[in-house]
């Protein structure tokens, strides 16, 4: 059963496994007390009370899932690869260890997986770096497969207002090189969700997809009735009572209206059906107060996995709710980024 928290002032009651320790005064204030107090005393306070209730274990946490990280082997050779990636091709820039970057290189994506796997046989630990964008996680997979060791980072200004593929690749790689060395500000490696993970949220994403399309289509007709007859349509005008309402309309333009009518009504179908598919993965899943079937699978998608997250800190930072500062001139001003 999966524990919500929607108060911030409330948490898990085994988020802090154990207490912080004493200070230096209250173990003098402790050791002192002891020394005064008599010995029979002592024994009465340190027996048990038989009437107190007892404490519930506390519940294990789930295990910690850190960010990735890479693994430097210091007696193997390094080779770092900065990626800017393209549908067609693949633009690659090459630094070997600390040496001079190489020039950039095409590369298909056949190609560099290939040429990344005869980096391996020569003993090298090859490192990619590349940003997320709408190309998925195929690339990052087909990488490992190969025994490199790939991060994908959130998209960044890389070069400012000069912005070409080989120079992306070139800071890429800069970039790669010195988040190695150990300033982790270089870069800011996401976590990869797995395939049924990605699945899992394409349902929500779809059904938001879906009811885009059906609107553009409805405004569509709106604006050609408003361009053709100077005249409104009511709201949902595909529907069946105001479908018959339309029959009045110039033979042309109802034509018009009906091939786009024939179009949404199988998007409200297939809608329809994937709204009754998202439900069912929750029926009967206990839900806070306030919160629909279809918001809960949509937020449980796209979380991907609740224990990926220690406490509720990383919860408001994930999804930005979370308080900013801003202190210039000395003058400072509070908000939520």
């Amino acid at each position: 059963m999966k524990t919500y928290i929607l108060n911030p002032n409330m948490t898990f009651r085994t988020v802090t496994t154990s207490g912080a320790a004493h200070k230096p005064a209250d173990r003098a204030t402790e050791e002192l007390v002891n020394a005064l107090l008599p010995e029979a005393l002592k024994a009465k306070l340190s027996r048990p009370d038989p009437l107190a209730p007892t404490p519930p274990a506390p519940r294990a946490l789930p295990p910690r899932q850190p960010l990735p990280r890479a693994k430097v082997d210091p007696a193997k050779p390094r080779l770092q690869l900065g990626l800017d990636v393209h549908l067609e091709f693949i633009m690659a820039v090459v630094e070997r260890g600390h040496a001079s970057l190489q020039a950039p290189r095409h590369f298909t994506r056949a190609q560099l997986v290939e040429q990344v796997r005869r980096w391996v046989a020569e003993g090298l630990q090859v490192f990619c770096v590349q940003e997320s964008c709408g190309f998925g996680f195929v690339l990052h997979r087909e990488l490992v497969a190969a025994g490199a060791q790939s991060f994908l980072i959130t998209p960044v200004a890389l070069n400012g207002k000069r912005k070409t593929d080989k120079l992306d690749a070139r800071a890429l790689c800069l970039r790669l090189s010195r988040w190695l060395d150990g300033n982790t500000d270089e870069l800011a490696p996401i976590r990869i969700p797995s395939e049924a993970e990605q699945r899992r949220r394409e349902g929500p994403r779809r059904r938001k997809f879906l009811g885009r399309a059906i609107r553009r289509l409805g405004n569509h007709g709106h604006g050609q009735v408003a361009e053709y007859c100077h005249a409104p349509l009511p709201s949902r005008w595909w529907g069946a009572r105001n479908w018959k309402k339309l029959s009045t309309l110039d033979p042309w333009l109802l034509g018009l209206l009906t091939q786009l009518r024939e179009v949404i009504l199988v998007l409200e179908a297939q809608l329809e059906t994937l709204e009754t598919e998202l439900v069912a993965r929750v029926q009967g899943q206990e839900r806070p107060k306030g919160l629909g079937a279809i918001s809960l699978v949509t937020l449980e998608g796209e979380v991907c996995d609740w224990e990926r997250f220690y406490n509720r800190k990383q919860i408001g930072s994930y999804t930005g709710c979370c308080p900013g500062e801003t202190h210039l001139g000395g003058q400072t001003a509070g908000g939520q980024h």
